[in-house]
């Protein structure tokens, strides 16, 4: 991987990886990581580098994870999911993400000389429902995203992720709204013309997010294609994610796919 640089802006983590041909008009994509393993910046740039990718690439650090973990650690991460995953954790931990992508890129923009090329979002799980946000942000003027393990439609991923931890989510009239908030099929209508979008799926992942994803691409149609990626499920990387760990095969692979689509659409 390219030399990576590490830093703070408008109080956000993140990991800069600077183009291979060093052009400050090159595209930009921001990447913001899982919630499961790899879950911080520093270990989804190992995972998904985008490596031959002519682009600057910059992965946010999420609320509520790595150094910005609750008091209490993933433990008190662990409570607020079991009492109320969409409104504890969901819900506030995309709504933050997108409500600091634009300062933080400002800043981190005008801290490396980084130009105004075009922009793509790339995103894993969580870190997906937040770069599905800021795709339907015209200010964003994101041309390309590449959604991988994607929640594209959160009652899809909460009745699987419940379904796995023997839980039944209690929907509520709030966590409706939520959930209604960041469905991007209800909201494909509001995704800008020019915008492409890769969704990537692990053939071993619940099936709630190949269905969800397909959905979502039929809805966009001919501007949106769906990957199924054989030996992955929904996490990306070894546990524990917290630190740069060797890459899966099954992920180099979805690394592959997202550089195509990148180089692509990010004209």
């Amino acid at each position: 991987m390219s030399e990576t640089i590490q830093g703070v802006a408008a109080g956000v983590p993140y990991v800069l990886v600077p183009p291979i041909s060093g052009d400050p008009a090159a595209p930009v994509v921001l990447a913001w990581h899982l919630m499961d393993s790899p879950r911080t910046a520093a270990a989804f740039a190992a995972a998904l580098p985008l490596a031959g990718l002519d682009a600057w690439r910059i992965y946010f650090q999420l609320p509520m994870s790595g150094s910005r973990l609750p008091e209490g650690g993933m433990d008190e991460l662990m409570r607020l999911g079991y009492e109320d995953a969409v409104m504890n954790l969901q819900g506030p931990i995309t709504d933050q993400a997108v409500a600091e992508a634009p300062a933080a890129l400002a800043a981190v923009k005008a801290a490396h000389g980084i130009g105004d090329g075009p922009v793509g979002l790339l995103g894993g799980s969580q870190g997906s429902a937040v770069a599905g946000q800021l795709l339907l942000d015209p200010a964003m003027k994101a041309v390309s995203a590449v959604l991988v393990s994607p929640i594209v439609q959160l009652r899809a991923a909460v009745a699987a992720t419940g379904r796995q931890y023997g839980v039944e989510y209690p929907w509520s009239a709030e966590s409706d709204a939520v959930a209604d908030r960041m469905d991007l099929v209800a909201r494909v209508g509001e995704i800008p013309a020019s915008a492409e979008v890769l969704t990537v799926v692990g053939a071993q992942d619940e099936p709630e997010f190949a269905e969800s994803a397909a959905a979502f691409t039929a809805a966009l149609g001919d501007r949106a294609r769906t990957d199924i990626v054989a030996g992955l499920g929904h996490a990306l990387a070894d546990e524990p994610g917290l630190e740069p760990a060797p890459q899966w095969p099954a992920t180099a692979e979805v690394d592959r796919l997202a550089v195509a689509w990148f180089a692509r659409t990010l004209r």
